[in-house]
């Protein structure tokens, strides 16, 4: 058996994304919660796999496949930027073990106050690490920027649950559980634009169809961060929806009745199970690059953008990360 050719293409994802089952598979490997049992040594040797070969040196008896999984161990644990590693639940492999045990807390604690501030607090404390974690490189989070999506994001999802648990309290119960899911769109609705306030100033970055940046579109910001609220919500309604339906009719059965501590772990547990396939399937309802016509550009620049376009007038713009 030969050397492994030079000419693979790490930099894309191994499926691809034109379609969503490319970015399905993509988003199913790039979110595996078993990265995060992987050791330190295991971590450092994917990451020497993968900087060797980008550097053109090929690790002996390496195979395709053994290069893309050392790809995506690496993308797990490392930030693509700034090649630093990331803290351990600020990695997209973190974020079905971690929102499983936030968000089964959240509607199993949903009946006091002091546990309903207490579990919007801790879900938007992990969110701001899982936003710092992952910043654009091209339009990085500053403190003050990460502070007020914070502090906004937290008093948007403690105002709604407890206002929505004040004004559903003589509803049937059943109405009250999805009240954890209401103030986490609500947040959502906050915290994603504030996080991206710098891409809405000055845009993202546009590109060629070869690839070659051309400038920013703010308009082209707007609609990303527009889907990655869509995708967000749309992520956290199997996990918040479906656990409040089957707990609501198990709670009334004797066997939850004599076992009340049962149900924290069993909705932790249908949680986790919807996240499992919600997580990489809202992630890859919009693609991660873009393709679209000058429109996007303001009226006042179109012409001057439209003439550095190819000879089919459309431009791809590039869309930094999910969250």
């Amino acid at each position: 058996m030969g050397a492994l050719p030079l000419n693979i293409n790490i930099q894309e994802p191994r499926w691809d994304q034109s379609t969503f089952l490319g970015r399905a598979r993509h988003f199913f490997t790039v979110t595996d919660p078993r990265n995060l049992l992987l050791s330190g040594e295991q971590l450092e040797a994917s990451k020497n796999i993968v900087q060797n070969y980008r550097a053109g040196v090929v690790t002996p008896g390496l195979t395709e496949d053994q290069l893309w999984t050392a790809k995506y161990v690496y993308d797990s644990a490392f930030h693509p930027d700034t090649g630093e590693k990331l803290v351990l639940i600020g990695r997209m492999s973190a974020q079905v073990p971690m929102n499983m045990t936030i968000t089964g807390c959240m509607l199993t604690f949903y009946r006091k106050t002091p546990t309903v501030v207490f579990w919007q607090w801790v879900n938007q404390s992990f969110n701001a690490v899982v936003n710092y974690s992952n910043r654009s490189g091209d339009a990085p989070i500053t403190v003050r920027q990460l502070g007020t999506a914070y502090v906004s994001a937290t008093t948007g999802a403690v105002a709604t649950a407890l206002g929505l648990k004040s004004l559903t309290k003589h509803l049937p119960s059943l109405v009250s559980r999805f009240v954890p899911f209401a103030a986490v769109a609500a947040a959502n609705c906050i915290n994603i634009p504030l996080m991206r306030q710098r891409e809405l100033q000055v845009g993202i970055p546009v590109t060629d169809e070869a690839g070659q940046r051309l400038g920013h579109s703010v308009t082209a910001a707007k609609q990303g961060i527009f889907q990655v609220v869509v995708s967000r919500i749309c992520m956290a309604i199997p996990a918040m929806a479906i656990p409040p339906v089957i707990m609501n009719t198990l709670e009334k059965k004797d066997f939850l009745k004599h076992r009340p501590w049962l149900g924290a772990p069993l909705q932790v547990g249908l949680v986790g199970f919807c996240l499992v396939f919600a997580t990489p399937l809202c992630c890859a309802l919009f693609p991660q690059r873009s393709v679209a016509q000058p429109s996007l550009c303001p009226p006042r620049r179109r012409r001057t953008q439209a003439s550095m376009f190819g000879p089919n007038g459309r431009m791809a713009w590039e869309w930094h990360g999910w969250w």
